[in-house]
């Protein structure tokens, strides 16, 4: 945004702003953040401290220090995003969306950094992890960052004076990506966010006990899975007479799969046209633990027009929802990842060029605060309301902050 288009969502801005007051004790950090989300907000290439304060005509070391070491409750702050988001959003079919997120950086010194995968440049590099859930409405118009966490790798979680002097607190350690974004479903949770579907990537699915956890909190799923994870189309018993068999060779095999018509699927429409992909889906059993778990379906679905992309989901839905609801939940984790992504970049997500852990998640946490007010703007804009999603719920409309929630 240029400066007169962020002057004049000064006043929707300043009552935005106002929701997080009580995170401030004092009024020079409150105004502080007011720098930075409107630095955010800004059509500047580059995000981080010294170009964001430059804008708002601040000293760059002002907010090196609000960042660093004003006394202010960023854990708060990221609460009463999902509170807002809670109050204001509430769908009763709305989608969380896991994804982790890399951010290259140079030195040796940002908590967390290390050579490692790095999803936003395709390969490995120096980069610190996050990793991230997203809220999306069932039909995806609304969609915001929810909430985030930094992935701290067993080298650094190992080397504790080395954590320390990143102001990484001892309670910090190393925890899988999957485990943190359970972490991060329940705090979701415990701020009210309700999320009836969780869909992620095929990483997450390969990992036993994220799908473990999600089902032990009763969270219906839809995700992509690997064409070799290994299972059965019928049910084969506690002990089954013959091993299980890898996903792509029973959809192009057995005759669950091969005897089906296919069920053609709208993804979307595009310059060149709908894109229409077809699917076929069959229950599923899978071994897990030693054990076989039944009670899953499989869906198998391709493009008409490029019949070699082939795409496998795993669902477990206890209600046994329509198929026309998980296929909708399976695609659309890419539409919204990739806005998602778009957003983050232009709010300067990955921009941050500190040394300490507080300084990067208070860099994080607001980024957030960045993204929610920005979606709020974009549905405004399509002529929706804030909160116009779904049915009204009984806290719909009260005020956070001042007056936290009941």
């Amino acid at each position: 945004m240029t400066t007169d288009q962020i002057l004049s969502l000064a006043p929707a801005l300043a009552e935005f702003l106002a929701e997080f007051a009580d995170c401030f004790g004092r009024s020079e950090p409150y105004e502080h953040l007011r720098h930075y989300v409107r630095g955010q907000l800004s059509n500047l290439q580059r995000k981080s401290v010294e170009p964001i304060a430059l804008f708002n005509n601040v000293a760059p070391r002002t907010l090196q220090e609000f960042l660093n070491t004003d006394v202010w409750d960023h854990p708060r702050a990221r609460d009463r995003v999902q509170q807002i988001v809670a109050r204001d959003h509430e769908d009763p079919k709305a989608i969380g969306i896991i994804d982790d997120s890399g951010h290259p950086k140079s030195g040796k010194k940002t908590p967390g950094v290390q050579w490692q995968y790095c999803g936003r440049l395709g390969k490995t590099a120096n980069c610190v992890v996050t990793v991230q859930l997203a809220f999306s409405s069932y039909d995806t118009r609304f969609r915001t960052m929810l909430d985030t966490e930094l992935f701290l790798p067993e080298s650094w979680s190992n080397d504790r004076e080395r954590c320390r002097n990143a102001g990484i607190p001892d309670n910090v350690v190393y925890r899988p990506k999957h485990h943190i974004a359970l972490e991060l479903l329940d705090r979701g949770e415990a701020n009210g966010v309700h999320l009836e579907w969780i869909t992620a990537d095929i990483w997450y699915s390969e990992k036993p006990d994220f799908l473990t956890g999600l089902e032990q909190r009763h969270r219906r799923y839809v995700v992509e899975i690997p064409r070799n994870l290994r299972g059965w189309l019928d049910n084969p018993g506690a002990e089954p007479r013959y091993p299980a068999r890898g996903v792509e060779e029973l959809c192009h095999h057995a005759k669950q799969m091969t005897r089906q018509q296919w069920t053609p699927f709208h993804i979307k429409n595009t310059e060149k046209g709908p894109m229409v992909w077809k699917v076929r889906s069959a229950p599923l059993s899978v071994c897990r633990g030693g054990q076989v778990l039944s009670g899953y379906h499989l869906l198998w679905a391709y493009d008409p027009l490029h019949p070699d992309e082939e795409k496998w989901f795993l669902v477990w839905d206890p209600l046994e929802d329509k198929l026309e609801t998980w296929l909708h939940v399976a695609f659309a984790r890419w539409p919204v990842e990739r806005i998602l992504e778009d957003k983050k970049s232009e709010l300067g997500f990955s921009h941050f060029e500190v040394r300490k852990y507080q300084a990067v998640m208070r860099h994080l946490y607001i980024t957030m605060l960045s993204h929610l007010f920005l979606a709020r703007r974009t549905e405004l804009l399509r002529g929706g309301k804030p909160g116009d999603h779904a049915e009204p719920g009984p806290r719909r409309r009260q005020r956070v902050g001042q007056h936290i929630l009941v």
